[in-house]
């Protein structure tokens, strides 16, 4: 079995600061996917650094191949020390996700990791060493199809201090909360929001500290392949259609004159959604064997704006519904970012004959460009894109 990760965190800042004094990093290898929380000590600009440092420090030599304790022996001499307290200090959390189903986790000072497996919440052995005079703990374990994992800084278990409870969630607290939110929904984007925000309401909208989720859930790989714009020799029409349709994975198309090819080639009929449910979104259509149809420009140029918005960590409650919305845009940015570990797209370059009899101040580069960011913005998500141009 081969396993995908799909990985979403959320960050609140200590109420009045600029910066955040929590990292997430999410790196990928050819046969696994690593997430990082890095939290430093104190908040604001310093521990901003410290955090950075540190998850770059381990992200690095990670990837490099290098041991725990090599990790820790570089960042407990690289950070700078606390006058005060005497101690170099950020906390960490390391997870380590093999395609294979093996994985690994490794923290340091940070709350422990939530693992909601079938329904409940489970306790994996682990094995405590001290390094560099830092106490350890590292864990070994199989995953498993729909596994659930949450890391933390602490300022999650803190919500609430001294604002709505006397002594802030506790660790099991969180972690009940988590496991009634994985009966809602599966997906690490969501639930990255929901346990964000549950956090954001403990402390009253003023973050006592920087309050840090991160999501992993082991998924199957996913392969979403979108169609768009005509191809530049309309004697490839049929080349690229058959090229798109022996994919595997959803297929969608984006496009009036995508759609007509792709109608004609598969010798299918194309019918035309009536439902006109936001008026700045063009409608939808359907032809047999397909995922999804949509416009083309207009409609990818929304979806953009979604996938930017989620890019950027701005999700909340208000996202989902747009997210949840009955239009083109809002399902194909869904698509991608929930139901995705694969993009491929097949993109015609012809100038479109629509555009060009057209007033519109459309021409072949913005399309081009939309595709572009497209790659750009769902690479950064963490999922893998290929393009092919015809």
């Amino acid at each position: 079995m081969s396993v995908s990760v799909d990985i979403s965190w959320k960050s609140l800042n200590k109420h009045h600061e600029e910066l955040c004094g929590d990292k997430v990093e999410v790196l990928k290898t050819e046969d696994s996917e690593i997430v990082i929380l890095a939290d430093g000590m104190g908040s604001g600009v310093k521990a901003n650094i410290l955090a950075t440092l540190t998850s770059k420090i381990l992200g690095t030599m990670f990837l490099e191949g290098a041991s725990i304790e090599a990790c820790v022996e570089t960042i407990a001499k690289t950070l700078p020390v606390c006058k005060v307290r005497e101690v170099a200090y950020a906390t960490f959390s390391i997870l380590q996700i093999f395609h294979s189903g093996e994985a690994y986790l490794v923290e340091f000072d940070n709350p422990l990791c939530v693992f909601v497996r079938d329904g409940k919440i489970v306790d994996y052995p682990y094995q405590e060493r001290v390094i560099e005079g830092k106490t350890i703990r590292e864990y070994r374990f199989q995953v498993k199809l729909k596994d659930c994992f949450v890391l933390m800084s602490d300022g999650v278990i803190y919500a609430g201090v001294g604002e709505l409870l006397n002594f802030g969630w506790t660790w099991e607290s969180m972690a009940e909360y988590t496991l009634k939110c994985t009966k809602q929904t599966l997906s690490a984007s969501r639930l990255a929001a929901m346990l964000s925000q549950a956090c954001d309401d403990l402390y009253g909208q003023k973050p006592g500290d920087d309050t840090t989720v991160a999501v992993a859930r082991v998924i199957e790989r996913r392969i979403v392949n979108i169609f768009t714009g005509p191809p530049t020799h309309k004697e490839d029409d049929e080349r690229v259609v058959l090229d798109f349709m022996k994919q595997e994975g959803k297929k969608i198309v984006c496009g009036g004159t995508s759609a007509n090819i792709t109608a004609r080639v598969l010798k299918k009929e194309i019918v035309t959604s009536l439902n006109y449910a936001d008026p700045t979104v063009p409608p939808t259509a359907t032809i047999e064997g397909l995922d999804l149809v949509t416009e083309g420009v207009l409609t990818i140029g929304k979806a953009l704006g979604l996938l930017k918005r989620y890019e950027q960590d701005e999700f909340d409650e208000a996202f989902f519904d747009e997210l949840d919305a009955d239009n083109g845009a809002a399902k194909l940015a869904k698509l991608i970012i929930e139901e995705c570990t694969e993009l491929n797209l097949f993109v015609g370059k012809a100038m479109n004959v629509a555009h060009q009899n057209s007033n519109l101040p459309f021409d072949l580069s913005v399309r081009m460009n939309l595709v572009e960011q497209l790659k750009e913005c769902v690479e950064h998500l963490g999922k893998n894109v290929n393009v092919k141009y015809y």
